[in-house]
């Protein structure tokens, strides 16, 4: 079986800062037909499911800007440049929650957008977690809750969840023995 893949002929960087690199680039196709993409890459993230022992997820209502709507999600965010991922998606979850999650395991990877989007988007599993002496964050929450499994779905087909690392999460830890 012949591969061929897409050639890249350059790139232009249009934007840069700590939390994104938007660039065009030149492609052109196995067949010679060319166009411009735009590209943006962003830091790696890590987010955490935190399941306790009723399969109830640890989850923060918070507004989101850029679509103008509340929603339910995990919590995280970037990766610092030399920070272990796990320790990463931890620090997240208690700085973000209060919550100290316990055994941490790498539960899915994915890309959010492959066709524009160059951010890896890491997800572990954290069974149970501590009530920690830290305040949360009030900037990243105004809610956080334990809801079910069964009803984070429900929530799913509200739209009350929409976030991709919420929904493969919650749709990965179904599958999960319980």
């Amino acid at each position: 079986m012949s591969r061929t893949q897409w050639t890249v002929r350059g790139e232009t960087v249009v934007d840069e800062n700590r939390h994104i690199r938007l660039s065009t680039v030149d492609i052109e196709l196995p067949d010679g037909v060319t166009f411009t993409q735009y590209v943006a890459r962003m830091p790696r993230c890590a987010m955490t499911l935190v399941l306790n022992e009723r399969r109830e997820a640890l989850l923060m209502y918070r507004h989101r800007f850029i679509i103008d709507r509340w929603v339910w999600e995990l919590p995280g965010g970037y990766v610092d440049h030399a920070e272990d991922v796990a320790a990463a998606a931890a620090r997240e979850v208690e700085e973000e929650t209060g919550w100290r999650p316990l055994d941490m395991e790498h539960l899915v990877t994915y890309q959010p957008a492959i066709g524009t989007l160059d951010q890896p988007q890491q997800v572990y599993l954290a069974r149970g977690a501590e009530l920690t002496e830290t305040a949360p964050d009030i900037n990243e929450a105004e809610d956080i809750r334990w809801i079910p499994l069964d009803e984070a779905v429900r929530m799913i087909d509200r739209e009350e969840i929409v976030g991709a690392a919420t929904v493969v999460a919650v749709y990965r830890a179904l599958s999960l023995p319980a």
